[in-house]
């Protein structure tokens, strides 16, 4: 080794380089996912009632659901709204019920129908909200490669400009 410093500097520099790349991509990425995610959201056209919200959803009384928080907001008052429906029961449960009474329950038929569209509904918005919240891990990791890359860059030319 006949320049151990250069070689460090070399070193740093390349994985500054590599950190600064990845952390790049990462944020297009994520920033990417969040638009994917928010342009579906505004195509579906969900939005908030004016009235008859939860206590503490009033504050999103006539939005549009745009974001994955929002998603997730309007997916818990999807869930109240089918506990309420079928008194706390799942849609399983309903359906056992249905079974258990021949199939030919028509107001059980009803309410299972609904429950499974509740649900269903409900699981869409939440896969809507787990994507948005790894958008924003992207994001925040991508930043935080940046950072470190370019602190391995300034370091990597501190070693290799120094004797």
């Amino acid at each position: 080794m006949k320049n151990p410093r250069g070689l460090a500097a070399t070193l740093v520099g390349a994985v500054g380089a590599a950190s600064l790349t990845a952390g790049a991509v990462m944020t297009a990425r994520g920033l990417q996912g969040r638009a994917e995610v928010r342009d579906e959201l505004l195509r579906q056209k969900i939005t908030f009632p004016e009235k008859g919200l939860p206590d503490g959803f009033e504050e999103h009384a006539g939005q549009q659901v745009e974001t994955g928080t929002q998603a997730r907001v309007f997916a818990d008052v999807i869930g109240g709204n089918v506990r309420r429906a079928t008194k706390g029961r799942t849609y399983s449960e309903v359906s056992a019920e249905l079974n258990a009474a021949g199939g030919e329950d028509e107001a059980l038929a009803a309410l299972r129908q609904t429950a499974f569209m509740g649900e269903t509904l409900r699981a869409s918005l939440m896969s809507a909200y787990q994507a948005w919240q790894l958008t924003s891990m992207s994001i925040g990791l991508g930043v935080v490669l940046m950072g470190t890359g370019a602190a391995f860059v300034t370091v990597g030319a501190a070693l290799s400009s120094r004797p």
